[in-house]
């Protein structure tokens, strides 16, 4: 019995010794630089935005909860831990994405080709806006610091065919092919 006991425990402090591992590898790409960091904003409950929201109005549309704000905070603390090099922070218009940028890492700068295309009349500037960012990805030079990228689910998705969760991070290479994927929420 003893044996078993002791077997069990094994077992379970390798299998997440190996998770452990796994996400540490996963900020390799990052601390490398020179990557491309898709961040979808922090969690901010619901699902797109209140009919005849503005964009240039915070009370008008879906904003980060306290969780939000705690992940958010949570993922430039995570940032600074890994000493992940930041060269530019770049974010959509949408109040979720600058709250997002702004509790995470303080400097940012707004740039519509990440804003949210999820629902009319936004919806209809997709082709535009994924033309433009692929063009500035490209002629980005980062001197081995990472292009941060908070946007929204729907960018990312179309960028990289990944569907990620609030707060999750998605490194690629300059051609948006996926390196790592890190959830921040916890």
């Amino acid at each position: 019995m003893k044996n078993k006991i002791i077997s069990l425990f094994t077992i379970i402090f390798l299998t997440f010794s190996l998770k452990l591992q796994a996400i540490e590898n996963n900020w390799k790409p990052a601390q490398d630089g020179d990557k491309i960091i898709m961040i979808r904003h922090a969690l901010a409950p619901g699902r797109g935005d209140p009919k005849g929201f503005k964009i240039d109005d915070c009370s008008t549309q879906r904003n980060l909860d306290e969780a939000g704000i705690k992940q958010s905070k949570n993922i430039g603390k995570l940032f600074k831990e890994k000493k992940i090099k930041i060269d530019k922070v770049l974010s959509s218009q949408w109040c979720r994405c600058k709250d997002t940028a702004k509790y995470a890492f303080n400097n940012y700068k707004e740039f519509s080709a990440l804003n949210s295309t999820f629902s009319p009349p936004f919806d209809k500037k997709e082709k535009q806006q994924i033309r433009e960012l692929r063009n500035f990805v490209q002629k980005w030079n980062g001197k081995g610091g990472n292009l941060i990228l908070v946007t929204h689910y729907v960018v990312i998705l179309a960028m990289t065919g990944q569907t990620p969760s609030s707060g999750e991070l998605v490194i690629t290479d300059k051609n948006f092919k996926v390196l790592a994927t890190i959830n921040t929420f916890n």
